[in-house]
């Protein structure tokens, strides 16, 4: 695992500039959203998922880590979590900076991962 969750893994297929949005995104057990903001930035790379009706339009942001592989032909993310890890995740605040330390510790924290 990619010590820094904030980076994208080098084997993703994931290439600096790929316009993720609108993306389907799949987790280990099946599909759970489109993605809906992305960022490749160095140090805060992540995703923020539109779960839809799946679970009432909730907004899920998912460390770039997170990205098992990205499928530029079928424009689908597969995550390595599953649905309900996705579900129980803290919810994406479209008010609060993304990029702000203390707002992205909860959701290092919530994934079991090291924050950098």
């Amino acid at each position: 695992m990619n010590a820094d969750i904030w980076g994208y893994r080098a084997d993703s297929g994931y290439a600096t500039g790929t316009d993720l949005i609108g993306y389907e995104v799949e987790a280990t057990d099946g599909g759970i959203g489109k993605v809906d903001e992305h960022t490749d930035e160095a140090g805060a790379g992540y995703l923020v998922v539109d779960t839809g009706v799946w679970i009432f339009g909730k907004h899920v942001l998912l460390p770039a880590s997170t990205i098992r592989r990205v499928d530029r032909a079928e424009e689908t993310v597969h995550v390595d979590r599953t649905k309900e890890q996705i579900k129980d995740a803290p919810e994406f605040e479209r008010g609060k900076q993304p990029r702000d330390p203390t707002y992205l510790e909860q959701f290092a924290q919530y994934y079991g991962m090291p924050h950098m």
